[in-house]
C-alpha cells in the first residue's frame, strides 16, 4: 500500500477514535500531504508511473518513491528538488508550491548544500612593458603577411576582371561610308596596355592588332571594299589572358556603283570531287548580289558513261519505284535560291541522286547584272546509305546494320517521333522492323522510295542494293 493511502487511513481512523472515546487528540486539518497531492494529481490525470516515465524521463521508482514520500530512495537533495519540479509541472501542479511544501514536511531530513566559496585573486604588481626582439620580429612579420594578404587580393582581383572594350567611333554598329571610302578609322578605348584584335569574324584569322595606350585609348585603320564589311572587335588583356565579356561587332556599308556586277567566289564543291553521299555542300562569298541561285543538271552515270536518251535523271539499281509525293532532287529548270548573309556569305546543302553533275552558282545585283561559276561533281554511293523518316504518326523501329542491331535504338528497339529523321549506313545491307509501315519513308541512296506499306502494319524491310527492298521476317 503506498504511503499516501497509508496517510489517508491513518488520518481517518484518528479521527474516528476521538469520536468514539476521546482517546486521541485531535489535530487541526492541514490539507494532503505532498505524497498525496502527487498521488491524486496524477490519477487526475489519468496515467500510471510507466507512462510518467516515459513522458517525464524519470525513472517509476524514483516518481513512486516521491509518492509514498520516501526521499531516501533518491540520489539526493539537488536531485529530489529537480524531479519534484518536473513532476509537478507535468502533473500541471505549482511547481514552487510544491518546493515549498516539501521543504515544509521534510525540512529537518534535507541536507544542507555546501557553500562554495571562491578564493580570493592574487593580486600581482604589474610588470613593466618590454619588447623583446623576438616579439619585435613577430610584428614585424605580421605586417608583412598583412601587406603580401592586401597585394595578393589586389592581384587576385585584377586576374579575375576582364578588360573593358568600348567603340567610340563609331557610335554605331552599322555605319554607311561614301562609295569612295577604301578605308576606315575605328577608335576606342580599353584596359591599359589590353591588346585590340580584329578580324571578319569570331574564330576567325586576326586580321589587325593594336595595344591600347596608357590612358586606354586606341585607334586603327581598316580596309574596306564595296559592300558589307564586317569587323568582330576583341580586348585581351596579355597578363590575365582574358578576353573582353561583350566583344563587339561593326558593320561597315560601302555603296555599290549602279554599273558594277557582283563577284562570286564559290569554296564548295570543289570541281570533280566524287561524294559518297548525295548531301552536297554549296558555298562561298558573293558582293553586290540580292540572290544566289544554285541549278543541278544530270550529266549521265558515275563512271562517266554516256547517258542513255530516255534517263533525264540518275536512277540506281534498285526495283522499287520512287514515290512521287516525296521530296524530290532540286529542280533543275528552277534551281535552289540560297539566303546571302549580311558579310555577303551563303551556304546551302545539296541532295543529289548517283551519277555525275553539273551544278551552277549564279549571283543576281538589285539591278539584274549576274555573275555565275559550274563545278562538275560525281556522286557514286558506297554500300548502303538509308534515310529514315517518320511521317504522319509515330512509329517504333528497330534496325539492323550489316547484321547487327543498331546501339541507337537498342535491341529493344524505340518509339520515334512524326517528324523524326534517322540515317543509317552500312557496308551491305540494312534491315528495318517498323511498327508502323504506312508512317516510315525510305531514301535509299539518294532515290526517295517514300512508305513501302500500310500505317499501322508492322513489317521488315532489307535493303541490300543492288536488290531491291525485300520483305523478311526477322522481328
Amino acid at each position: 500500500m503506498a504511503i499516501g493511502d497509508e496517510a489517508r487511513r491513518t488520518g481517518a481512523e484518528a479521527r474516528a477514535g476521538i469520536r468514539a472515546g476521546g482517546r486521541v487528540p485531535i489535530e487541526p486539518d492541514i490539507g494532503p500531504t505532498l505524497p498525496d497531492r502527487l498521488v491524486a494529481a496524477r490519477e487526475r490525470k489519468g496515467v500510471d508511473l510507466f507512462r510518467a516515465e516515459r513522458d517525464t524521463k524519470i525513472r517509476a521508482r524514483y516518481l513512486a518513491a516521491l509518492e509514498r514520500g520516501d526521499y531516501r530512495e533518491l540520489p539526493g537533495a539537488v536531485y529530489t528538488k529537480g524531479f519534484l519540479r518536473n513532476y509537478a509541472i507535468y502533473l500541471g501542479l505549482d511547481p514552487e508550491d510544491v518546493l515549498r511544501q516539501w521543504r515544509r514536511e521534510r525540512g529537518d531530513q534535507v541536507p544542507s548544500e555546501p557553500v562554495v566559496v571562491a578564493p580570493k585573486a592574487i593580486l600581482e604588481t604589474p610588470r613593466p612593458l618590454t619588447f623583446s626582439p623576438s616579439v619585435v620580429v613577430a610584428a614585424i612579420m605580421t605586417v608583412a603577411v598583412i601587406f603580401f594578404g592586401i597585394y595578393l587580393a589586389a592581384q587576385l582581383m585584377r586576374f579575375a576582371k576582364p578588360p573593358t572594350l568600348e567603340l567610340v567611333r563609331p557610335a554605331s554598329a552599322v555605319v554607311e561610308v561614301p562609295e569612295s571610302a577604301t578605308t576606315y578609322r575605328i577608335e576606342g578605348t580599353s584596359t591599359p596596355g589590353a591588346t585590340i584584335t580584329i578580324s571578319a569574324g569570331a574564330g576567325q584569322p586576326v586580321t589587325y592588332r593594336v595595344t591600347a595606350l596608357s590612358d586606354g585609348t586606341w585607334t586603327v585603320s581598316v580596309d574596306v571594299r564595296r559592300g558589307t564589311n564586317q569587323f568582330y572587335i576583341d580586348a585581351l588583356d596579355p597578363d590575365t589572358g582574358k578576353h573582353a565579356d561583350e566583344p563587339k561587332q561593326l558593320i561597315i556599308n560601302v555603296p555599290y556603283l549602279v554599273i558594277q556586277a557582283p563577284t562570286l567566289t564559290v569554296t564548295q564543291p570543289q570541281d570533280g570531287t566524287t561524294y559518297e553521299n548525295g548531301a552536297i555542300p554549296v558555298e562561298g562569298m558573293t558582293t553586290n548580289a540580292s540572290t544566289v541561285v544554285v541549278r543541278a543538271t544530270w550529266l549521265g552515270p558515275p563512271d562517266g558513261s554516256v547517258p542513255p536518251t530516255a534517263a533525264p535523271t540518275a536512277t540506281p539499281a534498285v526495283t522499287a519505284v520512287p514515290d512521287p509525293s516525296a521530296s524530290p532532287p532540286p529542280d533543275q529548270a528552277d534551281g535552289v535560291t540560297v539566303e546571302v548573309a549580311a558579310d555577303g556569305s551563303f551556304t546551302t546543302p545539296l541532295e543529289l541522286t548517283e551519277g555525275r553533275w553539273s551544278i551552277t552558282i549564279t549571283a543576281t545585283s538589285p539591278e539584274g547584272k549576274t555573275a555565275s561559276l559550274t563545278r562538275t561533281v560525281a556522286v557514286a554511293y558506297k554500300g548502303v546509305n538509308l534515310v529514315v523518316t517518320i511521317q504522319g504518326g509515330n512509329a517504333w523501329l528497330k534496325v539492323w546494320v550489316d547484321g547487327v542491331v543498331d546501339p541507337r535504338l537498342t535491341q529493344a528497339g524505340r518509339t520515334l517521333r512524326s517528324g523524326e529523321t534517322i540515317v543509317f549506313t552500312g557496308t551491305t545491307s540494312v534491315e528495318v522492323r517498323t511498327g508502323s509501315s504506312g508512317v516510315t519513308r525510305f531514301t535509299l541512296n539518294g532515290v526517295p522510295l517514300g512508305a513501302l506499306g500500310k500505317s499501322g502494319v508492322p513489317e521488315t524491310w532489307l535493303f541490300q542494293p543492288p536488290a531491291g527492298p525485300q520483305l523478311t521476317q526477322r522481328r
